[in-house]
């Protein structure tokens, strides 16, 4: 779970706050862009191709 804070938001983008706030953020960063990359090569996969 992460906790959203005060300036977490800028304009229509947000940061993941990793659970442990002495865990480094640029390695949680990163390993929260895997993870939604693999949800997205997911849903890729599970599309029928248009015809």
């Amino acid at each position: 779970m992460s906790l959203i804070r005060r300036g977490d938001y800028s304009g229509n983008s947000h940061k993941w706050i990793p659970p442990d706030p002495d865990y480094d953020q640029e390695v949680w960063d990163e390993m929260v862009r895997q993870h939604q990359r693999q949800h997205l090569e997911e849903i890729s996969r599970r599309r029928k191709p248009r015809e």
